[in-house]
């Protein structure tokens, strides 16, 4: 998230609460960035927000521009050398920079640069940009910096402060979302919605796949990445921001998440209907298809699982023991509501299998007669190069397995899918959205074979 005023204003206490709104987008770490006194002053620490930036809350710390954080990895290792936003100084000025998504292309960049003597301090793809514009011979910083997103591949929404100016980019594809918005002389730009909220902004924008903003003050300046030769490049906008990641009540994409939610799941009823008579969700990504799911097939919607919210979200955790015991602590069923019923389960995808096999198994300790999985996303069977933790091919259990094959596993009565028109189906233009996980269908060039690369 980054904010830039016209006046000083508290600056890394507004991004504390932005970041606060935003933290189911990464648990791992958190950080702060912000101009004051003619340089850029950095706070980062591993865990949320709420632990890593509270001493924000404190005291005042005048500012009129900053950018913040929150981490997820998905390229490099889960530790503080890694957390953003990072601060370097080099020729073009004292940049920072925070980065959301992956740069596809990085293990070829990154070799060129350790061969040309670049020395890199993390294990993050977000450094090797701002080598290329340490490197760059363009003595202009915003001159520099369009010339190295030409080298650049994939995802990526960068923010930067740069000499007191708050830069944004979005790539051409769109893979990410980016919204700006304004109020009272105060321009904000986060991943989503659901972050400017907070702030009751005037008027929400998305920032345009291709775009680069300088904001300065509360004035913005627009300009495009320059054209690439070859081929029109196509919007790819990712179909798992909807599917799971982004919270319900954000617009990403132009629309609403809850409802483009609430539609996958009465797609599945209509589709594959279950011999369930009880309908519950797996909170909270599961919420708004159980909802649609119940509406459609006219089958009683109750609250079978109760969430502990202070348990991060387990698709996220760095490892797979943490995620399965993640389950446990994270995910509690309601025994009397459940007991003798058979059971509906409406959740957002299956990845591993680990987490619905421990899922299933309280669903089983607290009294199901059968349990019935349904999911509002198509089999998984690609790994994702664009910032989503998708694993290896052999890590993803559609990929072994039928969905009988897949309700044996993890011992449900069944297992059905949503279909990968029928998810298409729920949102405008199906044609500008990467759905490369399911499909195989990569937007742009990856590097390494599909089969065996971990983003």
């Amino acid at each position: 998230m980054g904010i830039s005023s016209a006046g000083d204003a508290n600056i890394p206490e507004l991004l504390f609460y932005g970041l606060f709104s935003l933290q189911h987008r990464g648990q791992e770490s958190a950080g702060i960035a912000y101009h004051r006194h003619g340089r850029i002053v950095s706070y980062r620490d591993v865990g949320m927000v709420a632990n890593a930036l509270s001493h924000y809350l404190e005291e005042s710390h005048p500012s009129r521009v900053g950018i913040g954080h929150v981490r997820y990895s998905t390229h490099g290792t889960n530790k503080l050398e890694n957390a953003q936003p990072i601060v370097v100084s080099c020729n073009k000025g004292e940049i920072s920079l925070a980065h959301n998504g992956n740069i596809s292309n990085s293990d070829e960049l990154t070799r060129g640069l350790i061969d040309g003597g670049s020395i890199f301090q993390s294990t993050t793809d977000t450094e090797l940009l701002l080598h290329l514009i340490a490197r760059s011979p363009r003595p202009d910083f915003h001159e520099a910096l369009a010339e190295c997103l030409g080298f650049v591949e994939g995802a990526y929404c960068f923010l930067m402060l740069h000499g007191g100016t708050l830069v944004a980019v979005r790539d051409p594809h769109g893979f990410r979302p980016l919204v700006i918005g304004r109020r009272n002389g105060m321009v904000m730009v986060a991943s989503e919605t659901c972050a400017l909220g907070l702030f009751q902004p005037e008027e929400i924008r998305e920032v345009e796949p291709g775009e680069i903003l300088e904001i300065r003050g509360a004035e913005v300046r627009s300009e495009r990445l320059p054209a690439r030769p070859g081929a029109p490049v196509r919007r790819a906008h990712c179909i798992f921001e909807l599917i799971y990641f982004a919270r319900p009540d954000s617009e990403v994409f132009g629309h609403s998440v809850h409802l483009v939610r609430k539609a996958m799941g009465a797609r599945i009823a209509r589709d594959d209907p279950s011999p369930g008579d009880l309908v519950i969700a797996v909170p909270d990504s599961g919420n708004s298809a159980a909802l649609g799911y119940a509406t459609a097939s006219g089958v009683e919607l109750e609250l079978g699982l109760t969430r502990n919210h202070y348990m991060g979200r387990t698709f996220i955790q760095p490892t797979p023991a943490l995620r399965e015991m993640g389950v446990r602590m994270k995910l509690h069923p309601v025994r009397r509501a459940i007991e003798g019923r058979r059971v509906t389960v409406i959740d957002d995808s299956l990845v591993r299998g680990t987490t619905s096999r421990q899922m299933v198994r309280l669903l089983r300790e607290a009294g199901a007669r059968e349990v019935h999985l349904r999911l509002s996303s198509p089999p998984l069977r690609y790994p994702c190069f664009f910032g989503i933790d998708i694993p290896t091919r052999e890590e993803l259990i559609a990929n072994r397995l039928d969905p009988e094959g897949i309700a044996r596993e993890i011992g449900a009565d069944s297992v059905r899918f949503l279909s990968l028109e029928g998810l298409k189906s729920c949102v405008d233009r199906p044609g500008d959205y990467c759905c490369a996980c399911f499909s195989g269908d990569y937007p742009c060039p990856v590097k390494d074979p599909p089969l065996h690369r971990k983003c």
